[in-house]
């Protein structure tokens, strides 16, 4: 199978196109390498799989796998995105690519849209055109706004995201669900719930406080300590995204259209959770951060930020019911696993 990932300089799309790799598939992996974070982290993550980028738009073979190609490319690029389709003639695609973090939604708006949704049209009319009929993507468990209904079910409504990031995941799936109803593509939307683990985003919670514990600053500490979040060890998550690779989305046969799921279809569309659904006190996750360091944390507790929610939790009995599968790592062992990275990556 030749699948494209998008987003493989990225902390999820690295891992995906790592195990793909290994187990044998053909993967075109495309990122543009933007500044949102430290793109050292990024070329680490490519050197890792074997490659060294250049030009920008130049097909680069992987050192280390013989069946991997990087192409610097933006999915907003869309006769950038027009050419690659019609020459490598893909079986999959798995779309990662994105403008992450809630947070940032709040200053820089038209980045998500660019991105996210010029981006993800993109994709979608490509596959159209080219007739690849297997597309997964990344969703996101801020989807969910307002809900405070858990845990949260994919056959829950979403209508009411409290950030422009979460609003562009939203719309992503709505696109999604007219794509596979028009021309038959199957789609599958994967809300995330708080990934986490070795080659993880700097701007996220586990890096973030293990930087400032590390260097003996303190740690902002949101809603002050009264948070609760799904964590999920990134492992887990790509067992996940492969198992709806593997599984294109097929069509609910007996779909009720007078008291419609909206995570399913008379269309091949699915929508899944992926979460360890075993939602944790934000302290607890701080708790065993500062166990794994060895070290205690200074900190700083601030008032709830805009944009954010308080708790998420994750419902996985759809991926339980189609792939008898469910996230199982504990966050003691995932921490650990992290930290240990961490220490060998920044060589503390």
């Amino acid at each position: 199978m030749k699948i494209l990932v998008t987003g493989t300089a990225g902390f999820i799309g690295f891992h995906l196109a790592k195990y793909l790799l290994e187990r044998g598939n053909e993967v075109i992996g495309i990122d543009n390498i933007n500044d949102y974070y430290d793109v050292n982290l990024k070329y680490a993550r490519l050197l890792e799989l074997g490659i060294v980028p250049h030009t920008e738009g130049c097909k680069i073979a992987s050192t280390r796998y013989d069946k991997h190609h990087f192409i610097s490319m933006d999915i907003s690029n869309t006769k950038a995105i027009e050419t690659l389709f019609n020459k490598e003639n893909f079986d999959a695609v798995c779309n990662l690519a994105a403008q992450a973090g809630v947070r940032y939604s709040l200053e820089n708006p038209h980045t998500y849209i660019q991105s996210n949704i010029v981006g993800f049209m993109n994709i979608l009319e490509s596959c159209r055109h080219n007739k690849v009929m297997n597309l997964s993507y990344a969703s996101s468990s801020s989807i969910y706004g307002l809900n405070t209904s858990q845990p949260f079910k994919t056959s829950d409504h979403t209508d009411h995201q409290v950030s422009i990031y979460a609003a562009t995941k939203k719309s992503n799936e709505m696109m999604a669900h007219t794509y596979a109803h028009l021309y038959g593509i199957s789609t599958t939307g994967l809300r995330f719930f708080t990934v986490y683990g070795p080659w993880g985003r700097p701007d996220m919670a586990p890096m973030l406080f293990t930087d400032a514990i590390l260097n003996n600053r303190p740690i902002n500490i949101f809603n002050h300590g009264k948070m609760s979040r799904d964590f999920t060890y990134i492992d887990d998550v790509i067992q996940g995204i492969v198992k709806v690779i593997d599984n294109p989305a097929t069509s609910t046969i007996d779909f009720d259209t007078s008291v419609p799921n909206p995570s399913q279809s008379t269309a091949p569309y699915r929508i899944y959770n992926i979460g360890q659904n075993a939602p944790l006190s934000l302290m607890t996750f701080i708790e065993t951060i500062e166990e794994a360091l060895g070290t205690k944390a200074k900190k700083n507790f601030m008032d709830m930020q805009d944009g954010d929610v308080v708790s998420t939790y994750a419902d996985v009995s759809d991926l339980i019911q189609d792939f008898n599968y469910k996230p199982s790592t504990s966050l003691q062992s995932g921490i650990q696993h992290f930290v240990t990275w961490y220490k060998e990556f920044y060589k503390v």
